[in-house]
């Protein structure tokens, strides 16, 4: 059973390289969130650096934190307690930068996390060229060239609209928030943070570390908890939890920005699991299947587990691109696609409970799970064969030459409209879960 696991770790680690989930959060936010009444009709919110908020609301978040310590320990599985000397304690004498640090390392954040104040600006809306601010004063990691994240800055004392607020912060869990948080990381803070060792993810890839955050095995067979139970080691549950509470209490405290901010982080891990190569380990593979590859592995042929590791993340990586280029581009050209009105689509948000705590688990992961099989189908039916079933392809080495709109254009088109439909229906449980999690820590603030 030992070495089972050793090799599903191995595979894990592979497998879980691709860090992304839908490309830039930013895009689908604004889409699921832009006819929300309790959003776009919200006012105007002063925006406030952390430290302002930090410091007015020291003591209040000192007791929040521990209340956060205590439910994490009471309900999440596999969870690695907080080392008591990381407790957020109230001390009004110390300097800004050394109560910033004490927040991170009680949330066991990565501490050079820029929290900067800035937006991404809507392509759909946007009328004249908006200043620039730098990637690297909002993210501590590099961004493709092609990026489609483009940043404004803002000042303290500048008003702005709580869409922007919440739709930019969607994305910023992804700029370093999560990295090298594990005690074989190359960093002071993994060794104190108690995380223990990464449980799988590719250290050597600079954003590989935050995958156990970014990711959430909550609903495999128990035969694969048994031979390999690190998978229920991910944590994306603690940094919801984490960021709907802070939202919650910065709303009730008079700092609406920080309520909207936070609110915006919450989501982003949220709408990471709505994504199937996010909440399952191998969509479309059987459990059985697992074992046998890496059963042939362990006695000395790899060629097949190494085969199922490339076209499992090119399949991610494929999806994902094509979802944010469909998005970008409708968005540019100031259109709807269906992919936009699925995101915008309230139809099905009371078709799911009401917010709880819970949520994401019982929720949002188990129904991304179930869609494994008919994502991979579409996938293989729909695009170019050499990128979701040529493992000698490298998709992510590849990417930025690959335009994944015009590669489409040559498919299918049934197997198209199949892809097309599945892609919007995802979204708009993506965008239905965004606005139930907005609905409800707007209840829990008194709002």
């Amino acid at each position: 059973m030992k070495k089972l696991a050793y090799a599903l770790g191995a595979l894990m680690g592979l497998m879980s390289s691709t860090a992304g989930a839908w490309g830039n959060h930013t895009l689908a936010a604004y889409r699921a969130l832009e006819a929300m009444p309790e959003v776009v009709n919200a006012a105007p919110v002063t925006v406030e650096p952390l430290d302002a908020f930090l410091k007015a609301e020291e003591k209040t978040i000192e007791v929040l934190l521990a209340s956060q310590e205590a439910w994490a320990a009471a309900n999440l599985q596999s969870y690695p307690p907080r080392p008591a000397k990381l407790a957020f304690t109230a001390n009004p004498d110390r300097s800004d930068e050394a109560r910033r640090l004490a927040f991170a390392h009680a949330l066991r954040i990565a501490p050079n996390s820029r929290f900067a104040l800035f937006i991404q600006p809507d392509p759909k809306t946007a009328v004249s060229p908006a200043p620039r601010l730098p990637s690297e004063a909002v993210t501590t990691l590099p961004m493709l060239g092609n990026a489609s994240q483009k940043f404004q800055p803002l000042k303290a004392g500048d008003t702005v609209a709580p869409l922007a607020v919440v739709a930019s912060a969607a994305d910023e869990p992804d700029y370093g928030l999560d990295i090298n948080l594990f005690e074989d990381s190359p960093s002071e803070w993994g060794k104190m943070y108690g995380f223990g060792t990464l449980p799988f993810g590719n250290p050597l890839l600079v954003y590989g570390s935050q995958a156990p955050f970014h990711m959430g095995f909550m609903h495999e067979s128990k035969v694969l908890y048994t031979a390999a139970p690190f998978i229920k080691r991910t944590f994306p549950q603690l940094r919801v939890y984490q960021y709907s509470t802070l939202a919650s209490l910065a709303f009730r405290t008079g700092h609406p920005y920080w309520g909207w901010r936070f609110t915006g982080l919450a989501l982003h891990y949220l709408q990471d699991l709505t994504q199937p190569y996010h909440a399952s380990l191998s969509p479309g593979d059987s459990t059985l299947k697992l074992l046998a590859v890496n059963a042939i592995s362990m006695v000395g042929f790899s060629g097949m587990k190494n085969n199922m590791v490339t076209l499992l993340s090119n399949r991610h990586l494929a999806l994902e691109k094509y979802q944010a280029e469909v998005l970008l581009n409708s968005a540019l050209a100031k259109q709807d696609t269906a992919i936009d009105q699925a995101l915008r689509n309230p139809e099905k948000d009371s078709s799911y409970p009401e917010w709880y705590d819970n949520y994401l688990r019982n929720v949002v992961s188990a129904q991304a799970a179930g869609y494994g099989n008919r994502i991979a189908q579409a996938l293989v039916a729909s695009m170019p064969e050499g990128f979701v079933s040529d493992p000698s392809f490298d998709f992510g080495a590849n990417e930025e030459k690959v335009t994944m709109v015009k590669e489409l254009a040559n498919a299918q088109p049934e197997a198209k409209s199949r892809l097309d439909a599945l892609v919007a229906e995802l979204l708009s449980n993506f965008g239905a879960h965004s606005r139930n999690a907005v609905r409800g820590i707007l209840k829990a603030s008194n709002r």
